[in-house]
């Protein structure tokens, strides 16, 4: 198993006011990475793109930022089991300061850039939210960077909400070649659990070899990272009674910013190997 190289335990990357901080180095790749921002009522950070380009994404609490000479306000969430969110696109190489009079969490999903994009404030509207799947496998997919009409350079960016019980990331499916129906693609899944009578709860997730080599079958927690260079990632199941959240991060080195993948198997009604499924809203 090779939990231990692709599993980053919740706190093992923690420092300062970021819980989580994979950074593009960390991973041991070239295009995706994450951050979590938390601050106290009255707190602020002031954070540098870099080369990347990235979303201040709102988990629970709202704040305001402060980049490039103008203040945005973002409304968010009271949490991220119940409500969707405003965010705002950041491009590479901007200095900006997060303020949160409340306090709250804001995740920082972050993709290296090869064009500049100016900062734009996204309404809750702009999101795309879909049901995917049934029965077991049913599961809520919030677009925030995918299946919108938000531009990026190369940064895909949805949540996923799993049901306590229920399977997502169903059927396996995988972005590791580029070819006319396939899009190699870093993905970051982020975790969290929603606690369930009086216990945190966990999750499990499954990665297996595409042809590149890579077996994981982990069981996550709240904070957990799992960063997936290749191979047909899922299912991920929640376990019965504690429901699942998990963000996905996803970039590669192609221009076109496009999701284009394969399942396995082919079920009725997917896409079978060798055939795409693109960035419509809902599919992951």
């Amino acid at each position: 198993m090779d939990n231990e190289t692709y599993v980053i335990k919740a706190g093992s990357t923690a420092h300062g006011p970021f819980s989580t901080d994979v950074s593009i180095e960390r991973a041991g790749w070239e295009w995706s990475s994450i951050r979590v921002l938390e601050l106290s009522a009255g707190g602020e950070q002031e954070v540098t793109s870099g080369v990347s380009e990235l979303l201040v994404l709102p988990l629970s609490g709202g704040c305001t930022v402060e980049v490039a000479g103008e203040t945005f306000k973002l409304n968010g969430r009271p949490e991220i089991w119940t409500a969707i969110t405003d965010y705002l696109y950041i491009g590479r190489e901007q200095t900006f300061t997060v303020r949160s009079a409340e306090g709250g969490r804001f995740a920082l999903p972050a993709a290296k850039a090869t064009r500049d994009l100016p900062p734009r404030y996204c309404p809750v509207t702009e999101v795309v939210t879909t049901l995917r799947g049934a029965g077991n496998c049913s599961r809520q997919v919030n677009n925030y960077a995918l299946g919108n009409d938000v531009e990026t350079s190369h940064l895909l960016a949805c949540e996923v909400l799993t049901p306590g019980g229920n399977w997502s990331s169903y059927p396996p499916h995988k972005h590791d070649e580029h070819t006319e129906v396939e899009r190699i693609l870093e993905e970051i899944y982020y975790y969290e659990v929603r606690p369930g009578g009086g216990t945190p709860g966990f999750a499990l997730q499954r990665i297996y070899p595409s042809g590149h080599e890579i077996d994981v079958c982990a069981e996550v927690h709240t904070g957990d990272v799992v960063i997936m260079p290749h191979g047909y990632h899922g299912p991920s199941v929640a376990a019965p009674g504690y429901d699942l959240y998990y963000l996905n991060v996803m970039a590669g080195p192609a221009e076109d910013s496009t999701w284009l993948m394969t399942d396995d198997p082919p079920t009725p009604g997917s896409a079978a190997p060798g055939k795409p499924r693109k960035s419509i809203p809902g599919s992951p």
